[in-house]
């Protein structure tokens, strides 16, 4: 099982269900772990009576369907599934709203959904994601790509209230995989994932979604900066290094 969790995360996401069911067919005693714990490129369908797109996960799904945030309704319909309580499903719709104007002014459009549940510790449990598809023929808005998609999941372990203040458990993940095929930059293609946690104990004096929303905030702005750092710095790095930019070769070439 630590091999195959090991294999997954230096998967590239647009391989990571082909390896996965793969995975599977070999240790089907271990699938419900599998899924459990692995993230897996996000995929979307359309609520006929909301009207709007929703993302599914491993948070939304009761046997093979899936229930939309808009209208809380399964697809393919499901008599006896899963449900929020009232209180909780309250929450969850102010959470979608306040979430797809984020999504809106920081990606520039893609998809979001918001799913929240109760845990066996008296807290609840929220999951926050975002599908950006930025691709020419999806959402991009400016074309430099021919393929290209980001899946950010974002899991928050709300506790009980003691005192004023809650422990909130975030966990977060972002797949990023993009595809140039440009007569200037030629063809390029580039994927990974990356994982990250925070901890904290806050005041519920302003409410969950204020709370939830700046661990969000903080933890996406840090996971760009490492992603921007990493994977584009070190492939910027690779490719001057190996085909140094004109300007730089002129200057490295012996005067005659």
């Amino acid at each position: 099982m630590e091999a195959a969790l090991g294999l997954m995360r230096r998967m590239p996401p647009k391989h990571t269900e082909t390896a996965l069911s793969a995975l599977l067919s070999l240790l089907p005693r271990h699938s419900s772990d599998l899924l459990s714990q692995v993230d897996q490129p996000l995929q979307v369908l359309c609520d006929i009576d909301g009207g709007k797109e929703f993302i599914l996960c491993e948070y939304n799904r009761d046997a093979d369907s899936y229930r939309s945030p808009w209208s809380s309704k399964y697809h393919p319909p499901l008599e006896d599934g899963t449900q929020p309580s009232p209180e909780l499903r309250k929450l969850e719709i102010e959470a979608n709203e306040i979430f797809a104007i984020y999504r809106d002014q920081y990606y520039e459009g893609g998809i979001s959904s918001v799913y929240m549940w109760e845990d066996d510790n008296e807290g609840f449990v929220a999951c926050f994601l975002i599908k950006k598809d930025g691709s020419k023929t999806a959402h991009g808005r400016r074309g430099y790509l021919e393929e290209g998609a980001w899946d950010a999941i974002h899991v928050i372990e709300v506790g009980p209230e003691e005192d004023g203040t809650a422990h909130y458990c975030l966990t977060s993940t972002v797949m990023l995989s993009l595809t140039t095929d440009d007569e200037s930059s030629g063809t390029f293609s580039l994927s990974g994932s990356i994982r990250r946690q925070m901890n904290m104990d806050l005041s519920v004096a302003e409410g969950h979604l204020c709370n939830m929303g700046r661990m969000i905030e903080e933890m996406e702005s840090k996971m760009r900066n490492s992603l921007d750092q990493v994977y584009f710095g070190k492939t910027k790095e690779m490719v001057c290094t190996l085909r140094p930019p004109a300007e730089i070769t002129q200057m490295r070439m012996p005067e005659s």
